[in-house]
């Protein structure tokens, strides 16, 4: 299983930033998807999830009318959109999957993409 993040960078406030994340390894249709962030000194904390087909979405309260998760399975990538951004959405923001196995569930990070917006 790999998950390979990109598009992170630095911002000023109020803008725009797209993140992308590419995955392999795993069937990626049949899967959920999610986003997470780490800012410093902080917990991990979940920022949007997708289902299957993108029928079902949730997001942060944090992050809800800002930031938009979608997903190409024809691609096998998971994309979190980013508007509006605030300094307080400094983090470092991780692809997330949860697989199962029989009973074994196995959780698999990216290696996370630094966004950093700056006031």
């Amino acid at each position: 299983v790999q998950l390979v993040e990109s598009g992170g960078g630095l911002v000023q406030f109020g803008g725009s930033l797209r993140l992308d994340c590419a995955a392999s390894g795993f069937p990626f249709s049949e899967n959920t998807m999610n986003w997470y962030r780490q800012a410093p000194g902080k917990e991990r904390e979940l920022v949007a999830t997708i289902t299957t087909t993108g029928s079902s979405i949730n997001y942060a309260d944090s992050v809800k009318g800002r930031f938009t998760i979608s997903r190409d399975n024809a691609k096998n990538a998971v994309y979190l959109q980013m508007n509006s951004l605030k300094p307080e959405d400094t983090a470092v923001y991780y692809c997330n999957v949860r697989l199962q196995n029989g009973w074994l569930w196995t959780t698999y990070w990216g290696q996370g993409t630094q966004v950093t917006v700056s006031s």
